[in-house]
């Protein structure tokens, strides 16, 4: 089941919200007159700005499929992700206690209910018997090619963040262009002008408003995300090195953040008996 994020979906509504409220009202008069958000919307400037911003990225691209699945790694921004590092730390731990206890054969049958797919082929190389080297260069090399994936994607969103204001500059100049053209009619300089600069406020709102909080959270995802499978690695191979629950507990909980690691003691994972 998908949970939603508050924090970016608050995020992006107050950020529209306090731009045009900036736009609306007017501090003379201690009032808001909506007629003013007209004054900021120019087809041929929206068409310029995040027509020429987009398109360009879609040429920069291999394919138009992965354009499209670039543009659609939006939605990630408006999710919480699934994972949840105390719990694999446990569910870690645990695995370590079958282990102790019945042997690294009988962790194949765990891993038949475990949803994380890299955590699953994990225990099944060393459920296999493979050489703790070769685990390790597996895990590493698959880890390697996830973040090599999300930077890809990350990338994406921080070259249209610096499009955005490129061709907002285009914008304006070409503006000025037909300002310059009408210069003997000067009932055309002030609109002309406004459609120039509203050309650097359309590549600035898209920068700033969309495209560098996504490069931002994005990164904050894949670093949680890849710090999480480093813990996966450790653990699988302290387990099939054969080290005690209680070490692979201390030594894993060293990944977490204060916060989480008073999360994790109050329901502390801990070594099985027996």
């Amino acid at each position: 089941m998908t949970i939603l994020n508050i924090a970016s979906i608050i995020g992006l509504i107050s950020g529209i919200v306090l731009m045009i409220f900036g736009i609306v009202f007017d501090m003379g008069t201690m009032s808001v007159s909506f007629g003013k958000i007209m004054n900021f919307i120019d087809i041929p400037s929206i068409l310029i700005t995040f027509g020429g911003s987009f398109t360009t990225l879609m040429t920069m691209e291999p394919s138009l499929k992965t354009y499209v699945e670039k543009l659609a790694s939006f939605k990630l921004v408006l999710q919480t992700p699934a994972y949840n590092d105390v719990e694999t730390i446990k569910n870690i731990i645990a695995l370590s206690n079958v282990a102790r206890k019945e042997g690294l054969l009988a962790l194949e049958e765990t891993a038949n209910s475990i949803e994380d797919e890299f955590l699953k082929k994990g225990i099944l190389l060393i459920v296999d018997g493979t050489d703790p080297e070769l685990v390790r260069s597996i895990l590493e090399t698959e880890l390697s090619c996830i973040e090599g994936r999300h930077s890809d994607t990350i990338g994406f969103w921080d070259k249209l963040s610096a499009m955005g204001p490129a061709w907002g500059m285009i914008g304006t100049l070409i503006g000025l262009v037909n300002m310059l053209k009408d210069l003997n009619d000067p009932s055309t300089i002030g609109p002309n002008m406004a459609v120039a600069l509203v050309t650097t406020f359309y590549g600035s709102v898209l920068a700033n408003w969309i495209c560098i909080p996504v490069v931002n959270k994005l990164k904050a995802r894949n670093a949680a995300e890849i710090m999480m499978k480093e813990v996966i690695v450790e653990g699988l191979l302290s387990i099939q090195a054969g080290e005690n629950p209680r070490v692979i507990e201390e030594k894993l909980k060293s990944f977490l953040n204060p916060t989480n690691r008073a999360e994790f003691d109050v329901n502390e994972g801990g070594e099985v008996d027996g």
